[in-house]
Formats: structure tokens, C-alpha cells, sequence
């Protein structure tokens, strides 16, 4: 790998901001990131390699990354969730109890075999692309309070499933090694509480700011890639040492300047890296020559919406129903994991990509609605938005 092609990994990164900046429609940036990773790779021009092992190693640093800032968007601090709870873990149970037959059915349709892992799928909800839009669109109320637990829940039960549900057969040992990866990160949010409240982490706050060490960012980095070798020696996916780090992390408060770091250093590099890694190492051929992988694709995004709409029986507008559909991380994870270990056959990570854009087109046709949803009567359960400062 040289430095041409990072300039080149770069420069094609840039094509997911621009066509997320699109008017009314704009798609999340990692859609284009995801298709330049296509363009130029082996299905278009060629220019970059997924099996080329320094490519791939800054992808997997990319990946841990991105799932650490995904677990530390889960509103684990926010006290008002305590109250709303109750409904939000119930909401999420309904619509896994409603995956696995619409699993079933998807999986004996397509003959895949993989029922648990399409019920994990259809299952998940992605908090990293959720919660943005709810602040984006300044959504507020009740419903929007009973939301959060369900995508927090759904989000983290589906990471931590994902490994075990994709290999079956390896189930007990990846068991193991999930449970060492989540001990080590219980250890690690106990010691940062610890030292939160004996004030160690201020003084290094302050130190750092005053200094310019960038000391949270460094410490925050070795932790990460720490449980990442955890993950990898305890032959689990480093999805889940991310994740549960970035956790650990909400629940003690992520500093602000950490935040922004953390946001330079994923969003402006390794995040992009990882997308465009995905997208060229999806084989896009076998959905031309088996045409039912786009369907399996179809299905995955249609049955997940509509598990999704199921709670809308204890009261939840349809828009929240449908935004609560909107999948990234567990359908990327699944695709990165099955691609990397031969899990999956011929088209199938892609299969699982197009299931996550459908749900990402629902998303946004719904936070649409959402955003527009006409003030709520005294009383009423609905959706309001706050007005703009």
C-alpha cells in the first residue's frame, strides 16, 4: 500500500459528505463511501484491493473505531430513560419476537440456512444513525423519550449476539471469548468511574488541555486497541470490543474534547478507510448472476420495517416505528465478519448491505414525516418538534 493510494482513499471518502449534502433525500455518508469502495474496486476500476493486508488492517482499526463511537452515542447517562425503560424494553422484545418467524420464512425462502443471524438482523436498530436525526430534526416527548431505551437495547443485545448468531457451530467458544471482552470492559468502567470521582480524570482533563498532550484521546486509543487484541485472541469480533468500550465511556460522560477528537480521527480517516474497504470487497457480480440475492437483500430491509411497525399496537407513531428500523453497524459487522471468514456465500454481504439501505430508505422517508408532524394537542402522544432557535 502506498501513499498514492491513501491520497486516493482520501479523496474518495469526500464523495460521502457531498452526496449526503444533497437537498430533502441526501443519504448518510457512509452510502457513498460505501459505492466509491465499489467504483474503485474490483468490480469497477480495479484501483484497490480489499485482500491487501495493510488495507485491511487499517480497516479493522477503522471498524474498532467506529463501533466504539457508535456504543458511545447509547444515551446510557440520560436519567429520563429510567422512567421510559419499561416500554422501550418491551417494544424491543416485541420486535425480536417478531423476527424470527419473518427470519424463518426468509431463510427457508432463499434456502441460506442462517435464520439466527437474519433474526438478529432484522432484530437491530442503529443508534449511531438514529439519535443523530432525532437532534437533527429536534424531535421531543413522550414517544421520542420511549424510543431511546428501544434503540439502545435493541442496538447493543443484536452487537452482542451478532458473533455468536453468524457461526453457530462456534457458538460456545465465541461465548467465551464475548464474555472476557464484556468482563474486561465492566473492569475497565469500574476503574474509569473510580478515578472519575477521586478527580484523576480531571486533572489529566485539564493537564491535557492545558498542555496539549491530547492524553484522553491517547489512553482512550490504547484501551480501544487493548480489547480489540482481547477480542482477537478470545476469537470474537472486534465489533464487540468497540462497542462495549464505547459504553463503558458514555456511562462515565465522554469529555467533549475527547468527543471532537474522536470525531476528527474516525470521521476524517479511519471511518472513511473502513467503508470504502467494505464496499470494494463486496461482490456486487454474484447479485447479477443470482438474481435472488437481491431479493434476499429486498426481504431483509422489507421484513425488518416491517417488525419495526409492530409496536405501533402499544401506541408508537408510525414515523418513530419506521426511524426505529434504520440499520447500519449489525448489517455492516455481519458482512465484514462473513466476508472475512468465508461465512457467507458469494453475494450475501452485499444481500446484507441492500437489506440495511432499504432501512435506511424507510428511515429517512419517515424522519421526514416525523420532522413535519404537526404539534401535539394537550394530552396527546405524539411527536412534536422543538421549535428552531
Amino acid at each position: 500500500m502506498s501513499f498514492a493510494v491513501l491520497a486516493l482513499i482520501c479523496v474518495a471518502g469526500a464523495g460521502g459528505p457531498l452526496l449526503a449534502a444533497l437537498p430533502r433525500w441526501g443519504p448518510p455518508v457512509v452510502v457513498g463511501e460505501l459505492l466509491a469502495g465499489v467504483a474503485l474496486g474490483p468490480m469497477g476500476l480495479h484501483w484497490l484491493h480489499a485482500t491487501e493486508p495493510t488495507f485491511a488492517f487499517l480497516a479493522n482499526v477503522g471498524f474498532a473505531l467506529v463501533m466504539f463511537v457508535a456504543g458511545s452515542h447509547v444515551p446510557v447517562r440520560d436519567h429520563r430513560l429510567l422512567t421510559a425503560l419499561p416500554v422501550g424494553l418491551l417494544r424491543a422484545v416485541a420486535v425480536a419476537a417478531v423476527s424470527v418467524p419473518i427470519a424463518l420464512v426468509i431463510a427457508h425462502v432463499f434456502g441460506t440456512g442462517h435464520t439466527v443471524l437474519y433474526a438478529v438482523l432484522l432484530s437491530s436498530s442503529s443508534a449511531a444513525l438514529i439519535l443523530p436525526v432525532i437532534d437533527a430534526l429536534r424531535l421531543e416527548g413522550t414517544p421520542v423519550l420511549r424510543l431511546l431505551p428501544q434503540i439502545a437495547v435493541a442496538d447493543a443485545a443484536c452487537i452482542v449476539a451478532l458473533p455468536l448468531a453468524i457461526d453457530p457451530a462456534r457458538a460456545a467458544s465465541a461465548g467465551w471469548g464475548a464474555l472476557a471482552v464484556l468482563a474486561c470492559a465492566t473492569v475497565l468502567f469500574f476503574a474509569l468511574r473510580a478515578a472519575e470521582r477521586r478527580g484523576w480524570l480531571r486533572t489529566m482533563h485539564r493537564l491535557s488541555r492545558r498542555r496539549k498532550f491530547a492524553l484522553e484521546l491517547r489512553i482512550n486509543l490504547a484501551i480501544l486497541f487493548g480489547l480489540a487484541a482481547i477480542a482477537q485472541v478470545g476469537r470474537v469480533s472486534i465489533l464487540l470490543a468497540g462497542f462495549a468500550f464505547g459504553v463503558a465511556v458514555a456511562a462515565i460522560g465522554e469529555p467533549r474534547r475527547l468527543a471532537r477528537q474522536l470525531f476528527a480521527v474516525t470521521e476524517g480517516f479511519f471511518g472513511p478507510l473502513f467503508f470504502i474497504w467494505l464496499g470494494s470487497s463486496l461482490d456486487l457480480h454474484a447479485l447479477g448472476h443470482r438474481p435472488a440475492l437481491i431479493g434476499l437483500g429486498a426481504a431483509l430491509g422489507i421484513g425488518a420495517v416491517l417488525g419495526h411497525l409492530v409496536p405501533r399496537l402499544m401506541g408508537q407513531p408510525i414515523p418513530l416505528a419506521a426511524l426505529s428500523s434504520a440499520q447500519l453497524g449489525v448489517p455492516v459487522a455481519a458482512a465484514t465478519l462473513g466476508a472475512q471468514s468465508h461465512l457467507l456465500s458469494a453475494g450475501e454481504p452485499a444481500a446484507l448491505i441492500l437489506g440495511a439501505l432499504v432501512t435506511i430508505a424507510a428511515a429517512s422517508i419517515a424522519a421526514h414525516r416525523a420532522g413535519h408532524a404537526p404539534p401535539a394537542r394537550p394530552g396527546a402522544d405524539a411527536v412534536t418538534s422543538r421549535p428552531q432557535a
